[in-house]
Parts: C-alpha cells; structure tokens; sequence
C-alpha cells in the first residue's frame, strides 16, 4: 500500500532508530503480570480447589512417612540392643550398672528406648508400620497424581481461552498496527509467547504448590521432632530468598531481551525467506547473512546469560542443603548421646532435613521459568492491550441491498498527523460505472481503496453509500457489499473449490462452476490431476501467478459485490494472461460500481471515469479521450507508456486533435480472442 506519509518501511521491534540492538529492559512488574496470568484460570476455580485439596492431602502423607519410618528404626534398633542385654535383667539393672561404670551417655540413650532385655526385634510391629507406611506412600502419590492430571486439564483449558482471546484481539486490531509490527514479531508473540506461557504454567503452577505445602508440612513435623533442629533448618530460608533475589534481578531483563530478540529473529527470518529470490537477485546474501548473525548472536547472549544466572540457583540451594544436613547430622548425633531423642527421631529429620531443602531448591530453580513465562505473558498483554480498532455505531445504519453510488465528500485523511497526504477530495461513482484511479506511486491510489474500505477512517469530511455515511455502517455490512481483487493474491491450502468459496461458503457446486467458467479458470482446471479438487498449499505453488489471480478473480464473481475494487490486478502475469484477467474483470465489472487501481494505462482506457492522482489530490478527471486532450498529467503518463501518442514536433501553438496510438499487440490479441470468443458463441 503505498502513500506519502505511510510507515513503508518499518522498524524492527526492539532496535535503535539507527538499527542497533538495544539493550533489555526489565520486565514492568513481575506481580502484576502473574496475578494477571493465574486470573486467566479463575473460570475453573472449583476445579483449582479441588487440586489444592488434592495436594495437601499427598503432602500430608508423604510428611508422616518418615516419621514411621523412624519408629520403625527405632522397633530395629531397640531390638538389636536388646539382644546384647542378658535375658533377665531389667530395663532399669541396666541403666544402673551403666551409669555405676560411668557410661552415663550410653545409660542417657537406652533410657530413651524401649525394650525387652534379650527379646530381639519385634517383626510383627515391624511389618504393621511397613504395612502402614506402604498405604502412606500409595494414597500419597494416587492424590498427587489426580492433582496432577486436573491441573493439566486447568491449564490446558487456560491456554485455550488465551488462544482464543489472542485471535480475537488479531481481527479487532487495525490495519495501523499490522502496518508498524512486523509480521514475524507477531507470529512470534503468537505462537512462541503463548507456547512458552503454557509451558511455564504446566510445568511451575503444580510444582510450586507442592512444594509450598510441603515446606509447611515438614517444617510443622521437624517442630514437632526438635525445636533446636527445626531452628538450624530454618537457615536455609533467608538463604534461599537471598539466593533467589540476587539471581532473579539479574536474569529477568535477560528474559526479557530473549523473547523480545526471538520475535525479531522470527521476523528476519520471515522477511528474508518470503523474499528469497530477491535476496538472490541483488546480491544481498552476505548483507542479510551479517545481520542474522548479529541478531542470532544477540539471542545466544540474552539466552545464554539468562539460562546460566538461572541455572545457578540450584547448586546453590544444593549447596545450602548440604551445610544444613551436616549440622543437623552432628547436632542429631549429640542429641541422641545425651538421650534427648531417639535415634530414629534423628533418621526421620534428616529425611525431613531433605524434604525441606529439596523443595525450596526446586522453588529456586522454577525462578527462570517463571521469569521466563512472565516475560512472554507480559509480551502477549502488550497485545492484548493495544487499542482495538473504533467500534462501530449502535445502532448503525443500513442501506440498501441495490446501493452502489459511492461519494466523497469533502474527505481529508493522512497516516501520520504532520504529513499531509488526502485534502478536501470529492468524487461521485455512480451505480454501474467504472472509475479508474492512476498516477504515479506514492500518490495515494491505494488510500482510496483503504478508505473506501473502512481499514482506516476519514479525518474529516465523509464518504456516502447512496447518501448513507459509511462511518455509520458496521464494517462487515460495508465490507460485505465489497468484492476486492489485488495485486498480491492470497490462497489458502485447501481444494481450488474451497478457495473460490471463500466469499461464499453455501455456495452450490453449479455456482462455483459458473464463477470459475466466467474467470477463465474452468480452462486449466480440467487440466490438473484432480480437477476443482487439487490441494494447493498456503503458497499455491503449484499454480501460476496467472493462475492464482484468475482464481480470486473467480471467488469475486462468486461473490456477487456491488462495489467491486481492482487493485493492480494484472501487474505481475504474463501478456496472454493480462488479456484473460482483463476479459474476466470486464465481465465482472457489469452493473456494479468498479474502481479500478493501474499503472498499465492500456486497462482502464473503457473506464467511465478516470482519476489522475498527484500527492493525494486529484489534479485531473474525465474520460480517456478527455484527459488525452488535456495534455496535462494523464497525457503524460500515457505518453510515458507509449512512445508516439503525440506528434512532438507539432507547433506548440497550434492546436491539434488528439491522436490515439496505434494499435498495441496487446491490443491485436484482445481483439483476436474476441472474434474466437465471438465465433465459438
């Protein structure tokens, strides 16, 4: 689309004016964004109470079962000991011929057991805390796997309402947010953003609940065992925090920056795969392949920097683990000598000992995921808060089924608010007639058809649709009374019949036929394997240029608009295929109101009304023979095209009738495929 003013050339997201990497910002607010993210699942919060019930219960269990594993070290132990006790001899005899020999911590820790001299290891207390220790462990891990599976569901159905929130914010957007965000920075936010948000919530919210509730469990459990153990266990939170602070304030703008280099590095890549042959045909290769390897090597850094602060939070946390168990080991030993507890008390808090660093290490390794998926949510917000294209009236307006007179009146518009571009324009297309708008590049052609078309609205003055202000119209009321033919044709995959229906869905199998007969594309059709079944991919490769146009040729005839707007759409075909498009637009053209964008003068020389732009103005309008009279812009355009339109060694003062140019090849064939068309008739 072209005009002057227009942001043509955009600027990648995330660089400098001069093209330069900048630097990663911070993220905004981690809080904010992540209550924000968690609000995407309050739908399902009966289901979320459900998993947080599921999971205090497997933490609940999983937290008793070392404290029955110690009393079943303590049935082992004791019953060990009691093998060395001669049979007969008291409990209390021992304890006194202990303390009598001076042995007082050993007489401290039997005193702490309990035992039968010479009985031996009581197997059948064993086996029912063994036994009871095997359903812990079963009901733990069964309530830890339901917990797992609807959460799963939870964050599944999340991503799935933000998906959907997503393309719906894509279709409200405008046109000017697609014309300053580069296709690939958005496919990025997309795809990779909402990908990436996904996986940080399966793979954190479960994780983190867990190992909260087990902190707590195992925290109440070592309380209840030691005191002064559970206090040196304690050291191991600050330390977290600390650990996890330091850290994290450093790797979020790195995520930041990565997510923010990836859209730019989807967008390169986009840009310079799509135009490949360019690339080829200037030259450019090192130039494209110099600034792939910069922005690759800006990725690689942010990436690398944030995944190695990240990654050392672990060994760390494993670091802290392992001074604490020391202590608690030593300590735990003392305790046990002085008869302060039992052994297998002490067994029991070092597996709680490791039950509780273990999940603040695994809340400190989580801190990179979830910096990294803030960071693309915060991404993906930006785009859900951009500012939606202005809503239509209610209640709007409505014209007629029959309306195709097109006014403007009085219409100024321009992209940028400093450069001017259309001011006080005023044109009637009444129903029926064709009028062309030519002039050079950059003069605004294109802006018409945006205006037209409602993807931008008027700054002042209004455009009319048999006296109807179109602003008053919804778009897709306007829009459905609006057949568009471009330059660029776009096809989906799909079968050559689903793409001609695309305009009309319940259109029959006769109408798709007759649409396609019309455009010329029933002629190549029959030619291909499976006939108006033949797949053709998102490129439609397998298709000419030619080919292609005829076909969205074939999808406006199906159509049936009242306005229709061809906008270059025999720019990039052959000459043999010129002709046919433009027998097929002609046809098309019948008893609707047309406009039709050119550069090839040859197409519009039947148009009722031609328009010669220049920098947003129409400086000339009339007919061909009219304008050609004029010797003014048209005529120079044309003459521009075809050398000897104008005698130029003519006296400038003496007036002359215009002089058409002689008959073109172009010209000779059109009239060639008339007469076969004429005599096949």
């Amino acid at each position: 689309m072209s005009g002057p003013g227009r942001p043509t050339q955009r600027m990648p997201i995330g660089r400098g004016p001069m093209g330069q990497a900048m630097g990663g910002e911070k993220a905004r607010n981690f809080g904010p964004s992540a209550k924000r993210l968690l609000a995407m699942l309050r739908p399902d919060r009966l289901l979320l109470f459900v998993v947080l019930v599921f999971s205090i219960l497997s933490v609940t269990l999983s937290v008793i079962g070392p404290k029955l594993l110690g009393e079943g070290t303590n049935v082992v132990f004791a019953g060990f000991i009691s093998l060395q006790v001669p049979a007969g001899m008291t409990k209390q005899q021992v304890i006194d011929q202990l303390v009598a020999s001076g042995n007082e911590d050993q007489a401290n820790m039997i005193a702490a057991m309990d035992f039968v001299p010479g009985a031996g290891v009581d197997f059948d207390q064993l086996a029912r805390i063994l036994t009871l220790v095997l359903i812990v462990y079963v009901f733990s891990s069964l309530f830890g796997w339901l917990q797992a599976r609807i959460l799963n569901g939870v964050v599944q159905r999340g991503m799935h309402r933000l998906r959907l929130q997503v393309e719906d914010k894509v279709h409200r957007l405008p046109l000017s947010y697609f014309d300053r965000v580069q296709r690939g920075e958005l496919l990025s936010r997309v795809t990779n953003d909402v990908d990436n948000i996904g996986q940080t919530m399966q793979q954190t919210l479960s994780q983190v609940v867990i190992s909260l509730l087990t902190v707590i469990g195992v925290l109440t459990m070592m309380f209840l065992i030691s005191p002064l153990l559970a206090v040196i266990a304690l050291v191991t939170i600050p330390l977290t925090i600390f650990i996890t602070v330091l850290v994290a304030k450093r790797s979020q703008k790195l995520f930041v920056q990565q997510w923010k280099t990836t859209g730019v590095l989807n967008a390169r890549v986009e840009e310079t795969f799509s135009g490949h042959s360019v690339v080829k045909v200037f030259g450019h290769q090192k130039e494209v392949e110099a600034d792939f390897r910069a922005e690759n090597e800006e990725l690689y850094r942010s990436s690398f920097g944030a995944q190695f602060l990240s990654g050392v939070i672990m060994p760390a946390m494993m670091f802290v683990g392992n001074l604490v168990y020391v202590a608690i080991a030593v300590v735990g030993g003392l305790q046990v000598a002085a008869g302060l507890m039992s052994i297998g008390d002490v067994q029991a808090f070092i597996q709680y000992s490791r039950q509780f660093t273990q999940p603040l290490s695994q809340l400190g390794s989580m801190a990179n995921l979830l910096q990294s998926g803030v960071a693309s949510a915060e991404r993906v917000f930006e785009l859900l808060d951009e500012e939606d294209q202005t809503p239509d009236d209610a209640p709007a307006d409505t014209a007629p089924e029959s309306a195709s007179r097109l006014e403007f009146e009085d219409v100024s518009f321009r992209y940028v608010a400093d450069k001017p571009l259309i001011d006080s324009l005023t044109l009637a297309a009444r129903p029926g007639s064709t009028v062309a708008i030519v002039g050079p590049t950059g003069a605004g052609k294109t802006t018409l058809v945006n205006l037209i078309m409602r993807f931008y609205d008027v700054d002042s003055g209004r455009i009319t649709l048999d006296g109807i202000d179109t602003r008053r119209m919804t778009r897709d009321d306007l829009r459905a009374r609006t057949g568009m033919v471009l330059q660029d044709t776009w096809l989906f995959a799909g079968t050559i019949r689903e793409n001609i229906a695309y305009g009309r869905p319940d259109a029959s199998d006769e109408e798709i036929v007759s649409a396609a007969r019309a455009a010329y594309v029933d002629r190549f059709v029959h030619a291909l394997p499976d006939g108006y079944d033949t797949m053709l991919d998102d490129e439609a490769t397998n298709l000419s240029v030619g080919e292609r146009q005829l076909i969205t040729i074939a999808r406006a005839f199906l159509a049936d608009p009242r306005i229709l707007i061809l906008d270059e759409a025999t720019s990039s075909v052959d000459t043999r295929t010129e002709l046919l498009i433009q027998r097929a637009m002609s046809r098309l053209r019948e008893d609707r109101t047309a406009f039709v964008i050119a550069h090839r003068l040859s197409t519009i020389r039947d148009a009722d009304l031609i328009l010669v732009m220049e920098d947003g103005t129409i400086v000339e309008q009339g007919s061909h023979g009219e304008l050609l009279a004029q010797k003014g812009a048209y005529w120079r355009l044309y003459n521009a095209q075809f050398e000897g339109a104008a005698e130029e060694d003519e006296p400038a003062d003496v007036p002359t009738a215009p002089q058409s140019p002689p008959p073109t090849t172009a010209q000779i064939v059109v009239d060639a495929l008339a007469e076969s068309e004429d005599a096949v008739e």
